[in-house]
């Protein structure tokens, strides 16, 4: 997959952002799993293009513009870093973000974490991965999503197009 910079764009069409607090069940625009490929393909180079990508994002006024503009206000949104089969971690928990001030600390947040992980490439394990973080997480979503960016192709697991098929049929989005 193509590392782009679209997740700000991904946002606006998502929807609905809004400002910060350690997530509770609440009503929100977005339940948004932001999933980066931290596998043995992507050198210290890629993880920081993916790192500072997601960070620049959440740090733009426009984003935080846009989450207000939703009818709840606010989204949920969790960053995970993904390898391979049964290797991901939730490096920062599910947060409600609503006010600029906490959508700008997410992505300082995103900002300061380091690569949790190495492996295969499983871009299935992530979507089941982050398809169980959607349908735990307790917030009431208008819309689910996961950004997930990567360099490799599906080499452990099953087949990534079965995970997307899963996914997207249980109503969730997934870009890529």
């Amino acid at each position: 997959m193509k590392l782009r910079g679209i997740f700000a764009g991904a946002v606006f069409l998502a929807i609905p952002l809004a400002g910060s607090a350690p997530a509770r069940a609440a009503n929100v625009d977005l339940a948004l799993v932001l999933a980066i490929d931290v596998s043995s393909s992507v050198n210290e180079e890629r993880f920081q293009l993916q790192t500072r990508g997601y960070a620049a994002a959440f740090r733009n006024p426009l984003v935080a513009d846009a989450i207000a503009q939703g009818p709840e206000g606010a989204i949920a949104v969790t960053y995970v870093h993904w390898a391979g089969y049964g290797q991901f971690q939730q490096v920062l928990d599910w947060t409600v973000l609503s006010e600029r001030a906490d959508v700008e600390r997410f992505g300082s947040a995103i900002a300061e974490t380091s690569r949790t992980l190495t492996g295969s490439t499983s871009v299935s394990g992530a979507i089941d991965f982050s398809a169980r973080l959607l349908r735990n997480a307790g917030h009431n979503a208008r819309r689910q999503v996961i950004d997930i960016s990567g360099d490799g192709m599906n080499n452990q697991g099953r087949l990534a197009s079965t995970a997307r098929d899963q996914a997207v049929a249980a109503g969730i989005t997934i870009n890529g």
